[in-house]
């Protein structure tokens, strides 16, 4: 068991949360939550010993591994993808080699009588008996099954780490994690940057292999489906429910329910003693009981209500300019990256009006497809063209990061705002939550959340028809998936798609095109119809589920 006790942290005088206790058990998969700056990163910082509480600590076993995936990671490039995850196992390797070397140094010594011989002698057999105590293990075959579970193919375990992005790379460091068999895995948003596929496959090992998890995650199917516990820090304290996320939702409405009912009947228990004072003060004969109701005030506690997160994100698209019939073309077309195919042979046609979802793994084309319908890239064989009067309002899966770090939030729209909308910049800003003193922070001070919804200020500058979302929800809280999701059915115009979101997808998009196998295959089925039939066969095709 892993105890949190007493945890208080405080910066410059002011108190982001005190008194935080609770216990880890050895199969608690545990959701924490609490609306943006309540402390969840911070506590997962300290568990994972990267922070120092102001008062309060840590209590673990000796032995314990408690391991952590931030949201943001620095990785190195010396490695090969093989290597770095094997470093999973340093440890292990480590002792075998010094294992070796002593054993080496033993055959040469002859001082056999002397102290520093009974030293290595004794080192030897505490790491012998260490080592030997270990199950044994295929490591190279462990490794190699948990990067192909994560996505990585045969033919990427010996490529240089440099030549992955970002998202990649979480995978590897997401791999080491999980081939140290840790007693407690510590996950601040690891769904961010991983398809729907390998989602499914770490739902899978953390719900049946893992031991205690504590993850901090806005993906609500995700975390519906593998924690049975939720942890909600609020005001500086916290609520401990036996819950999942969707259950949790229920309790916490039930419990501020009866909060105002009991603070409405302390109000009237206050103004009733209030009345009495007012009305008997100065009467003799009633001194003695104004003064016990005067007691009776002193000693009373205010009831807190629970705050509710006010701030919401208000979205809605502009009315969709009348597109042609066709808004997306695409015939036989084929794209190559040296020998490289990623594609070959597609084809789709998209109808004005309709919402698609592009699926599959990382890597299989989805993006390149949509850079090739920008002209961004040019294809190798086939045709794809946008149709008449087609406006087009593209979101990148990069688009946060590609703004200008030294440019205020104001200045980031007013760049490139044109005509009458300069003048609706600030009120434009006020709907996307920067308000304020905010419109003037940085770009390179805001939040992961904050920047999205910065980009898609951008977006919404012009009206569109044809709006192509290259997974949008990544960083956004639960809240900002849902207004965005509404928008998004309301918008009349021409969506594609992409995102590893399942409940942001679901309900959303009607027809799904699946990047798979260099093939671009069309299901005429709504995106809950694919993600319903598939679950159980790509668990099965990945060979997850053993």
């Amino acid at each position: 068991m892993i105890t949190v006790d007493n945890l208080t942290v405080e910066y410059t005088g002011k108190t982001l949360f005190s008194g935080i206790s609770f216990a880890i058990n050895p199969t608690d998969k545990i959701a924490l939550m609490g609306k943006n700056g309540a402390g969840k990163s911070t506590i997962m910082k300290i568990i994972a010993g990267e922070l120092k509480p102001t008062r309060g600590g840590v209590r673990a076993p000796k032995e314990a591994v408690i391991a952590y995936l931030p949201q943001h990671l620095l990785t190195e490039d010396t490695s090969t993808v093989f290597e770095e995850a094997a470093k999973a196992f340093k440890q292990v390797f480590e002792m075998r080699d010094e294992m070796e070397r002593l054993n080496k140094e033993l055959e040469t010594r002859t001082d056999y009588e002397s102290k520093e011989y009974m030293g290595i002698i004794e080192r030897v057999s505490d790491l012998s008996e260490k080592f030997y105590a270990l199950e044994e293990v295929n490591y190279d075959a462990e490794v190699e099954k948990a990067l192909k579970g994560l996505g990585f193919k045969q033919e990427d375990l010996y490529r240089p780490t440099s030549e992955f992005s970002g998202g990649w790379r979480m995978r590897i460091e997401l791999a080491k994690i999980l081939l140290q068999k840790p007693d407690l895995i510590l996950l601040d948003e690891p769904t961010n940057h991983i398809d729907i596929e390998s989602v499914m496959w770490l739902e899978d090992f953390l719900v049946n292999k893992a031991n205690a998890v504590l993850v901090i995650s806005h993906d609500k199917a995700f975390i519906d489906n593998i924690t049975n516990r939720t942890i909600e820090i609020t005001m500086g304290r916290m609520y401990d429910y036996k819950a999942n996320y969707t259950h949790y939702l229920q309790l916490r409405e039930e419990r501020r329910a009866h909060q105002i009912k009991a603070w409405q009947e302390q109000q009237r228990e206050i103004a009733d003693h209030m009345a009495f004072i007012e009305r008997f003060r100065g009467t003799y004969s009633k001194t003695n009981q104004v003064n016990s109701r005067e007691r009776m005030l002193e000693k009373i506690v205010p009831i807190e209500i629970d705050e509710v997160d006010t701030s919401a994100l208000r979205l809605r698209f502009p009315p969709a300019p009348r597109s042609g019939e066709h808004p997306v073309t695409v015939r036989d077309v084929s794209k190559n990256y040296g020998d490289h195919v990623v594609f070959k042979n597609a084809n789709m046609s998209i109808i004005r009006g309709e919402k698609i979802a592009f699926v599959g793994r990382n890597g299989e084309g989805k993006s390149t497809m949509i850079k090739a319908l920008l002209g961004e890239i040019s294809v190798d064989e086939g045709n794809l063209q946008l149709g008449h009067n087609a406006k087009v309002g593209y979101f990148a899966q990069n688009q946060a990061a590609l703004l200008d770090q030294e440019l205020t939030v104001f200045e980031t729209v007013d760049q490139v705002a044109v005509g009458d909308i300069r003048t609706q910049i600030k009120n434009m800003l006020g709907r996307f939550m920067f308000s304020g003193d905010d419109i003037n922070k940085k770009v390179s001070v805001l939040s992961g959340g904050e920047r999205t919804r910065l980009a898609m200020v951008k977006l919404l500058l012009e009206p569109v028809n044809l709006l192509i979302l290259d997974e949008p929800t990544n960083h956004l809280d639960l809240k900002s998936k849902d207004v965005l999701k509404e928008a998004l059915l309301d918008f009349d115009g021409t969506l594609i798609l992409v995102s590893h979101d399942r409940a942001f997808l679901m309900g959303l998009a009607q027809k799904v095109f699946e990047f798979k196998d260099k093939r671009v295959i069309e299901h005429l089925e709504t995106i809950d119809e694919f993600l319903e039939k598939n679950r159980i066969k790509n668990i099965a095709e990945l060979n997850l589920s053993k």
